[in-house]
């Protein structure tokens, strides 16, 4: 299927040279960029959310493409170098979508307002930092989909660890191929089922500094 007037322009975006990814190439980007991010509606609660935030957005993916392809959703594109930010900003006004929004802000920062239905984060971080900085931004029974390779045991079990002290489910694990060349690509949604704990989020920086998981407990609030 031929992509959308929006995809299109996104994808004539990501060949300029000043566009922040290393794929620049249209086919390959169609693949790795486009097809990729489009996975993400494998997960139905992601198909239903009218409020997404995409953390560490990067090139606007799949901030970007969720946002042509779910045009009744608002998402809020989250990018804490101002550069890509702007890109982003100018890029979505280049697509024509204006239910996308960028904002130069670290995950931790983030005002989350009544909640998020939906957060996104792909080519982020480890799994236990993903679920750090979503779990403060849902709302309950709001899903985190975290987009993923192979993932080691011990990145699997802090995950699943950090999980259960951030008020959130075991993981649901959904395999996808999004492109006839992709490998070993999972999906790991997991929903807000629980309060979120006192202390969170923390400070900026302490979820990759001290990432929760197996060997480390939840900080207290004077602690963060």
């Amino acid at each position: 299927m031929a992509p959308s007037p929006a995809l299109e322009r996104l994808l004539d975006a990501l060949e300029e040279p000043e566009a922040p990814t290393t794929v620049h190439a249209r086919a390959e980007a169609a693949d790795v960029h486009l097809a990729d991010s489009l996975a993400g509606l494998e997960v139905a609660a992601l198909r239903s959310a009218r409020r997404i935030a995409d953390l560490g957005s990067g090139a606007g993916l799949p901030g970007l493409v969720l946002a042509a392809a779910l045009p009744d959703a608002s998402v809020v594109l989250v990018e804490s170098a101002r550069r890509k930010a702007e890109w982003i900003a100018a890029t979505a006004e280049r697509m024509g979508v204006p239910n996308a929004r960028a904002l130069w802000a670290r995950a931790e920062e983030v005002d989350p307002g009544d909640g998020f239905d939906a957060v996104c984060a792909r080519a982020l971080a480890a799994l236990p930092v993903l679920c750090e900085y979503a779990a403060p931004l849902l709302r309950p029974r709001g899903v985190l989909v975290c987009w993923k390779g192979a993932v080691p045991e011990d990145e699997a079990a802090d995950g699943r660890a950090a999980a259960a002290q951030l008020g959130l489910s075991a993981p649901e694990v959904i395999p996808v191929r999004p492109y006839a060349r992709s490998r070993n690509r999972t999906l790991w949604v997991f929903t807000r089922v629980g309060d979120v704990p006192p202390g969170f989020p923390r400070r900026p920086g302490m979820a990759l500094k001290r990432p929760l998981g197996v060997k480390n407990r939840a900080p207290s609030a004077k602690a963060s």
